[in-house]
C-alpha cells in the first residue's frame, strides 16, 4: 500500500462542526442538535477565525482539508462553499488537494452533494456503521440502510469518485454472521467504496449505550467475537481488493486518506472550531470547547499549550507510527532525533519482536498481526 511521505512546509486543516440532528447513544464527541440561528452564527465565528489566523501559516502549502463534526452536513452547503473560499485564498492550498467532508444519510440531497462537488470537496466520508436496520436504532443513529443507499448513489451522481463508509463491529447483540452480512452489502454496491474504515464499538461512560450496558440491559460480545470480527473484516476485504494501511482503515490502491496519515506520521496541522486541537512545530494546541465564549471571541479560545520535548516527540513517532501497516522508519527517525531508534528503543523492540509483536521489515520496524490484535499493549511500552 503506497502511503505518501510527509515534505517539510506540508500543512493539514481540520474543521470542527459540532452539530448533528440528533445524538447517537454511544457517541461522547464534542456535537449537539443546534437551531439554525445558532449553526448561521458559529459558521460565521468559524470563517473570522479561519481568515484571521492565516497570517501564521503563510509559508505551509495545505495538502489535506478535513470537515468534521458532528455532522458537517447539517449546515448550509453555502457556509461549507464560503469556508472552502478563504482557504483558497488565505492559505497555500495546492493543487489536486484531498478535500473532505463527513456527511450522514438523511442529512444531504443530491443538489446539497452537488454543491459540495463544484466547491471542491473530492472526498466523502459516509457515516453508516450497519446495514442492519435494527443495529442502527440501538445506535440512535437517524437513517436507515435504503437511506444510505439512496445517498450513496447520489453521491456518484454528484461526481464523487473517492468515498469512504465508516462501519461499526461488536455491536449489542451483534453475531459475525450479522457483521458479515453488512461487509458483504458494502462490497456490493456498485461501485464499491474506495475506502472503508471498521471500527469496535467502544462504550464511553455517560453515554446512553453505556448506561444501558451498566444497568445489565445489554449483552455485548465478548472478546474472542469481537477479534474475530476484526479478522473477518481484514480477510473479506483483503480478497475485494483493499489493503488494510492502518489498525483500522482499508484502501483501494490510491485511495489512503492522506489527511490522517499526516496525524500518524505526525505532519503539521491546525484544527479550528471548539475542542478542534493542532499540532504545528511540535507544539500541541486545542481550542476550548465553550460554544459560547467562542462564539463571542473565535480567535481567542485556544486553551491547551504543550510544547513537546524531544522524548515527547520520540514517544509519538513510535506510538502513531505503529498504528500504521507500514510501521516505523529507522532512517526517519534518525533524520528528526539524530541518533539511532536502538539507542532510545532497542530493549523494547527486541523483546516485542522475540514475542512475535513487532517485525522487522527492511528499514522499517511494524506490528506483527499479533502485534496488531495487541496494538495498545505493544504501542504502550514506547512510552
Amino acid at each position: 500500500m503506497n502511503v505518501p511521505e510527509v515534505k517539510k512546509g506540508e500543512l493539514e486543516l481540520y474543521f470542527h462542526i459540532p452539530f448533528c440532528v440528533r445524538k447517537c447513544s454511544y457517541c461522547d464527541f464534542l456535537s449537539a442538535p443546534a437551531d439554525e440561528e445558532t449553526k448561521r452564527n458559529y459558521m460565521k465565528a468559524l470563517l473570522a477565525e479561519t481568515a484571521g489566523s492565516a497570517f501564521q501559516y503563510g509559508d505551509n502549502r495545505v495538502v489535506t482539508v478535513f470537515i468534521g463534526g458532528g455532522t458537517p452536513s447539517v449546515v448550509s452547503e453555502e457556509d461549507i462553499s464560503s469556508l472552502l473560499t478563504v482557504v483558497r485564498e488565505k492559505y497555500g492550498l495546492v493543487q489536486g488537494a484531498e478535500v473532505t467532508i463527513e456527511v450522514n444519510p438523511g442529512s444531504v440531497t443530491y443538489e446539497k452533494l452537488s454543491r459540495y462537488y463544484e466547491a471542491g470537496i473530492n472526498r466523502l466520508s459516509i457515516g453508516l456503521q450497519s446495514a442492519d436496520n435494527e443495529e442502527l436504532a440501538l445506535l440512535g443513529r437517524i437513517h436507515t440502510w435504503e437511506a444510505f443507499m439512496e445517498t450513496y448513489a447520489e453521491a456518484r451522481k454528484a461526481g464523487f469518485s473517492n468515498i469512504n463508509v465508516d462501519l461499526m463491529s461488536s455491536l449489542p447483540g451483534q453475531k459475525i454472521e450479522g457483521y458479515r452480512k453488512t461487509l458483504g452489502k458494502i462490497l456490493a454496491l456498485i461501485p464499491p467504496p474506495e475506502h472503508i474504515s471498521a471500527y469496535s464499538l467502544i462504550l464511553e461512560e455517560g453515554t446512553p449505550l453505556y448506561d444501558k450496558y451498566e444497568k445489565g440491559c445489554l449483552e455485548l460480545p465478548d472478546e474472542d467475537t469481537d477479534r474475530h470480527m476484526y479478522w473477518e473484516t481484514q480477510a473479506i476485504l483483503a480478497q475485494n481488493g483493499y489493503g488494510q494501511y492502518e489498525i483500522s482503515n482499508y484502501a483501494k490502491d490510491g485511495f489512503v486518506c492522506i489527511h490522517n496519515c499526516g496525524y500518524w506520521q505526525r505532519r503539521n496541522y491546525v484544527g479550528f472550531g471548539i475542542g478542534a486541537a493542532s499540532l504545528v512545530e511540535n507544539v500541541r494546541f486545542k481550542n476550548g470547547t465553550s460554544l459560547e465564549r467562542y462564539l463571542k471571541n473565535p480567535l481567542g479560545c485556544r486553551e491547551e499549550i504543550q510544547v513537546l520535548s524531544r522524548k515527547e516527540q520520540m514517544e509519538e513517532f513510535m506510538f502513531l507510527g505503529l498504528r500504521m501497516t507500514e510501521g516505523v522508519s529507522r532512517e526517519r527517525f534518525q533524520e528528526l532525533f539524530g541518533c539511532a531508534m536502538e539507542s532510545v528503543y532497542g530493549n523494547v523492540m527486541q523483546r516485542n519482536i522475540r514475542d512475535g509483536l513487532l517485525k522487522e521489515t527492511g528499514r522499517r520496524i511494524a506490528l506483527t498481526e499479533k502485534g496488531m490484535d495487541l496494538s495498545n499493549y505493544v504501542m504502550a511500552q514506547f512510552l
